[in-house]
This record gives C-alpha cells, sequence and structure tokens, in this order.
C-alpha cells in the first residue's frame, strides 16, 4: 500500500504515518512547495499512489481577518482542488482520497449524525460546505471519504496539551456558559478510523469522526478536573474570547454535539467512547 499524505507535518499527519509505517505501507509526504508545481509535476508526485490523504489547512483559532479568510479558504479548498484535478488526469488513478471537514458544518445544538441536513450560515459552516463540495467532484475517479473533525485530544499536541497548564495549576475553567457542544475523538480512535476505511472499501461518503459520546464544555471541564484531581472553578467570559479571536471566537463559546453514527454502523468499534476513560489513557504516567 503507497499512501500519499499532505499535511504530514501536523501533528495527526505524524501520528498517521507512524502507524501506516508500523504496517509496511509507503509514505509519499506532499508538502506545501508541492502544491505549486504544475499539473503533471504533481501527477508524478503522487503517480502509483494507492491512496491520498488531504490534512492540509491553516489554523482555524486565529482572528479572521480579510485576508486570513482567504488563507484558510485557500489552504482547504484549493489544496483540495489540485489533488481532484490531478487524480482526474491520471491514467493510473488512487483506489482512494480521504478528505477532512469539521463538525463546524453542522449548526449550535445536536447531537448530529451524517444524515441531519441541518445547516445555518456562517463563514466555518461555508467553508466547511465548499470545502465538501470541492472533494465531491472526485467521487466519479475514485473511491471517496470525507471525515468531519471533532477536537481531536493527544497527550502530546493539540487543545488538550494547551488546556492542561491551566488546569493542572488549578485555574481551568468552563467557557462562557459551559452549555455549548464539546465533539472530540481520542488520537488512537481517529488513527484507527482511517486504517478502517482504508482497509474497507465499502466505506465512503461523508463520515463524522467524533466519540460515541459528544460532551459540553461544562462536561469537559469537571472530567479533566476529576481526571488531574484539581478544581476547575474558574470561568473565561465569552466576551474576553471575542476581545482576542474576534470571529473566530465562535469556534470556542459555540459548539455542536456530532455522533459517529455511519462508521458504528459499519463496523468500527471504538477504544475511547467516552470522555473519562480516554483522558485516563492520555493522562497516565
Amino acid at each position: 500500500m503507497k499512501i500519499a499524505i499532505a499535511g504530514a507535518s501536523g501533528f495527526i499527519g505524524k501520528n498517521l504515518i507512524k502507524t501506516f509505517l508500523e504496517k509496511n505501507w509507503q509514505i509519499i509526504e506532499i508538502n506545501r512547495k508541492d502544491f505549486s508545481l504544475t499539473q503533471d509535476e504533481f501527477i508524478e508526485k503522487i503517480a502509483d499512489s494507492d491512496c491520498v490523504i488531504n490534512l492540509a489547512g491553516a489554523p482555524i483559532l486565529r482572528r479572521w481577518t480579510f485576508s486570513y479568510k482567504k488563507v484558510l479558504f485557500e489552504s482547504r479548498i484549493i489544496t483540495t482542488r489540485k489533488i481532484r484535478l490531478a487524480i482526474a488526469a491520471m491514467k493510473n488513478k488512487p483506489q482512494l482520497f480521504i478528505s477532512t471537514s469539521a463538525v463546524g458544518f453542522y449548526p449550535e445544538g445536536g447531537p448530529f449524525s451524517e444524515s441531519d441536513r441541518s445547516y445555518f450560515p456562517s463563514f466555518l459552516a461555508d467553508l466547511c460546505r465548499d470545502w465538501e463540495n470541492e472533494a465531491l467532484l472526485i467521487e466519479n475517479d475514485c473511491r471517496l471519504v470525507i471525515f468531519r473533525f471533532g477536537v481531536v485530544l493527544d497527550k502530546s499536541d493539540g487543545a488538550l496539551t494547551k488546556m492542561l497548564p491551566m488546569f493542572k495549576m488549578g485555574i481551568g475553567g468552563k467557557i462562557g456558559n459551559g452549555q455549548q457542544g464539546f465533539s472530540w475523538i481520542h488520537i488512537n480512535d481517529l488513527i484507527n478510523a482511517y486504517v478502517f476505511v482504508i482497509e474497507n472499501k465499502t466505506c465512503k461518503g461523508i463520515f463524522n469522526l467524533t466519540a460515541p459520546v459528544p460532551i459540553s464544555n461544562s462536561e469537559m471541564t469537571k472530567a479533566l478536573s476529576v481526571s488531574l484531581n484539581r478544581p476547575a472553578f474558574f470561568r473565561v467570559p465569552a466576551s474576553i474570547l471575542k476581545l482576542i479571536y474576534g470571529e473566530a471566537a465562535i469556534t470556542i463559546i459555540e459548539g455542536q454535539k456530532v455522533i459517529p453514527k455511519r462508521l458504528q454502523e459499519a463496523g468500527l468499534v471504538f477504544l475511547f467512547p467516552d470522555i473519562a476513560g480516554a483522558l485516563k489513557n492520555l493522562l497516565k504516567n
């Protein structure tokens, strides 16, 4: 198995590569500069790959200035388009393209499964929709999987590592009213989901990549407090986050509860379905 990965240098890409190499799969890393190649050069880069994975995308949690919104769009939609057009032009096409999206596709609230068509226009939801629509154009050329990511929990990088210092000092707490949904997934379950859809050729279409038991921000705060045996009485006012991040603050002060219905129906067994078990594993030692 030969797999080409865009965004391989990120913490999710690094974890995927480690697992893929353990399975003796070959890896082609697509870096940022490769997206400036001509189509023929790009095709040569990913030639003979069985699967192409696109994890490329600039960080969401920054102030959404006009220029940064353009960066967010181009780092997602334009990279997906580059891959799509290359695959369409290839004589020997990959069997599978795995694209990325996010649970920000859904409106606030939930729980939502893949069958829910609820949609509330916002910059984040529009970004996810355009990202997915670009990938969907490849369906006639190869098998397509789109993963809608929740918050990925890992002990070495990502959201959890940013939360831990405050909670360990006993000054952690909920964000805003704490009632916003918090859809998450343990890094090991994320990796297993990728391996699962690669090896199970009947898997295609859109899949929510979240744990089966979504929680609220308050529940996450309580679970982390209990796991660390530290108080968490503080509260971060929504107004402060809006002052710091502007429009992008909605990614923290609003949220969705999302369930991975299609992955479970396909037979994927989650190692860490609930937050208590996930944190126990991630915070051991």
